[in-house]
């Protein structure tokens, strides 16, 4: 049986690890393939805010799981110490005594793999299946294969591969400012996303396919609104406009459950309620809301605080805080009574608007027969004193 081994600390894993597979599945042809992410790699430090090796493996899974054949093995998790490449050819020969174990390696490890750790047990041990890329240096690759067949005896597979322009490292950079995420598998970048791996931050047209899924198309219009006013207030006042971005797309993320499948989740979140949100339905997605949003995309204390309060306010509320309220009620798609002087101040005075804001609100509340929530009378009085 021939057992191909593709090893790498996969971190993340993306695209071009993908295609590297396809390419041997294709031109090798074996009848087992594994991929082994590594423990601690034994020639560079691991990048900061990198997933544990458990939750690298579990992005492994997520990355091959659709090519056929392949199983992402534990193996080097197991072990203590750093991952050489020879201590788990060891262990494989173990588990597969008589198979022909192929290592892939790319074309800068073959080029240096006199370096590696017991490189010639490496060579008497398995077969070297090199992803040759064609960039003019396939004269010295056929000439150093040569060489290593005829010093050491070792069996070469040169297969032809076009790899993909990326690399692990640019990919986290990336990750941090929004970006990277046409390099990864769409399930990879998600948990990187919901994990926090790597201090990424969605990519806010990603967030918006996502998001936009859980309401109901009547109320997209109105959560776009909301995003672009809040992206525009946010410039106004000097906060981050994709963090306002981000807190608008996912402010109403709960909205359209029903009453039971509010307090369902209040359950499943441990959420205590009050006795007017208790009597209030509309009150409760700010608070199933908030949770429902860290679970899914990991969203940080800040925006979790935005959509917290988005409908009650409260006093004090933090810059993100008050241009989410604010975006929630002025957007392009509202209109009441007092609309015009409410958008004025919201670009002029921002505590004045929250004063502003909250009153005309609590007024409709009692409207409607309603008792408003005591953190709207509390935040009320906060910024009317605050004028």
């Amino acid at each position: 049986m021939k057992i191909a081994v593709y090893g790498g600390s996969f971190n993340p894993p993306h695209l071009g690890h993908r295609a590297a597979a396809e390419t041997v599945c294709r031109e090798l042809r074996p009848d087992k393939f594994l991929i082994v992410p590594d423990r601690i790699p034994p020639h560079k430090e691991m990048a900061p805010n990198s997933p544990t090796p458990e939750a690298r493996m579990e992005l492994c899974s997520l990355n091959f799981s659709d090519i056929p054949g392949i199983e992402v093995s534990d193996i080097e998790l197991k072990r203590e110490g750093k991952s050489y490449t020879a201590h788990t050819v060891e262990a494989l020969r173990e588990m597969y005594p008589e198979d022909q174990l192929v290592l892939i390696v790319g074309t800068d490890m073959f080029l240096s793999f006199e370096e590696w750790y017991r490189f010639k047990y490496l060579f008497s041990d398995c077969s070297i299946a090199v992803l040759s890329r064609d960039e003019g240096n396939q004269s010295k690759l056929k000439d150093t294969a040569e060489k290593y067949k005829t010093e050491y005896g070792a069996d070469i597979y040169l297969l032809p591969h076009e790899p993909l322009p990326m690399s692990s490292m640019e990919i986290r950079e990336k990750l941090r400012i929004r970006q990277g995420r046409e390099e990864l598998k769409d399930d990879v970048y998600w948990s990187i996303i919901k994990n926090n791996y790597y201090e990424a931050s969605p990519e806010i047209q990603w967030l918006r396919e996502k998001a936009f899924k859980f309401l109901k198309p009547s109320r997209i219009a109105h959560v776009a609104g909301c995003e672009s006013e809040a992206v525009m207030l946010a410039m106004k006042w000097g906060e981050d406009p994709e963090t306002a971005a981000e807190a608008g797309i996912l402010h109403d993320i709960t909205k359209r459950l029903s009453y039971d499948e509010q307090l369902n989740l209040c359950h499943k979140y441990g959420i205590i309620l009050d006795n007017t949100e208790l009597s209030s339905p509309a009150l409760l997605h700010q608070r199933t809301g908030a949770e429902f949003a860290r679970e899914l995309f990991g969203i940080s204390q800040q925006v979790y605080d935005a959509i917290r309060w988005h409908t009650t306010g409260k006093p004090d509320m933090s810059l993100l805080e008050k241009i989410i309220y604010l975006a929630d009620v002025i957007e392009p798609g509202r209109n009441f009574p007092g609309i015009d002087k409410l958008r004025e101040l919201s670009y002029t005075d921002i505590d004045k608007a929250m004063a502003y804001g909250l009153k005309s609100s609590m007024e409709e509340v009692k409207r409607q027969g309603r008792i408003p929530h005591e953190s709207s009378e509390a935040a009320y009085l906060w910024y009317a004193a605050s004028k």
